[in-house]
């Protein structure tokens, strides 16, 4: 369970080099809680404004690492969207299924340091105890056939400050758990991919959905790891906005079988992801094109307005 201290973080909205970025699975088309966190995303980094005079950077990764999941087609079809509601990325797109070989060093590399080792645990087994791993597998010297791989985990962080939701405090026992970094069926972790690929990218700020929150432990913790060991590198900044949920408490997602948004008229859903997130966009924006609403809301993009909730309800 996470506890949100509401207090927000005094961090102004400034970066050396700002580096931000958006990364859809292609598990199916982008939808308003989608466009919500590319919106965000996107606003953040382009609103950031260096001593040097330079615009924040914003960068497309297609998480393409778990094929069976993957819808065909959706790859370009959210590229194609994007560009159609006006947020324009700044480098060439990264395909998760193109780092695989970088993937496998940073195994090795671990492997090597002792700080990895392999599991035969189940999901039920698992659960049957809590639902806390309790490393059971750690002294087992099990082999890699039909084992999954986990992380010697030393670092159990579970609190992090938060552009958005100011200090988060979330549960020490998960975050403390030796997590996954590849998996059994033989593709890689998403602990791992992201916190690699994002390393490589050289992301200094993630904006996200709060969905995410949990996830961010390990991912700080897998950051302090490889900066110890062999792999030098600074954890980004935080910030994760409120979901989008229905009426039934469900959020807005691809598996939920959300919405598409419309490539043809995407005015309306750019207002209304600008009002979802608190920047009171203004009501002469309802005539104005694609490009005049970015305008506006790189302008006036202001973080404090964010809501500070995990989810809003939008029906």
């Amino acid at each position: 369970m996470l506890n949100l201290h509401n207090k927000r973080p005094l961090e102004p909205n400034k970066a050396p080099q700002y580096r931000g970025r958006f990364a859809p699975s292609p598990s199916g088309l982008l939808h308003f809680g989608s466009l919500i966190a590319a919106l965000a995303s996107f606003l953040d980094a382009k609103s950031t404004i260096n001593d040097r005079g330079e615009q924040g950077k914003w960068l497309i990764r297609i998480e393409d690492i778990d094929p069976p999941r993957e819808q065909q087609g959706a790859s370009s079809a959210i590229l194609t969207t994007l560009e159609a509601f006006g947020l324009h990325w700044d480098e060439t797109e990264l395909y998760q299924s193109t780092q695989s070989q970088y993937y496998r060093e940073i195994l090795s590399n671990l492997a090597q340091q002792q700080l990895s080792y392999y599991c035969q645990c189940s999901r039920a087994q698992i659960k049957a105890i809590g639902g806390i791993y309790q490393r059971h597998c750690r002294t087992a010297n099990h082999q890699a056939l039909g084992s999954a791989l986990r992380l010697v985990n030393q670092h159990g962080l579970h609190r992090f400050n938060d552009i958005f939701q100011g200090n988060v405090v979330g549960d020490n026992a998960l975050a403390s758990e030796d997590f996954i970094i590849h998996r059994k069926d033989g593709l890689f972790a998403y602990q791992l991919a992201v916190v690699a690929d994002d390393i490589a990218q050289k992301i200094t700020h993630v904006v996200r959905g709060c969905d995410l929150l949990e996830p961010t432990a390990r991912q700080l913790t897998l950051y302090q790891t490889l900066n110890d060991s062999f792999l030098p590198c600074t954890t980004p900044q935080y910030g994760h906005i409120p979901l989008a949920i229905s009426r039934e408490g469900f959020k807005l997602s691809k598996q939920n079988k959300a919405t598409a948004i419309d490539n043809a008229k995407p005015q309306p859903a750019l207002i209304a992801a600008l009002a979802f997130l608190g920047q009171a966009p203004e009501l002469g924006l309802t005539g104005a094109s694609v490009e005049e609403i970015i305008k506006w809301a790189i302008i006036n993009w202001q973080r404090s307005r964010v809501p500070n909730k995990v989810e809003i309800n939008i029906e």
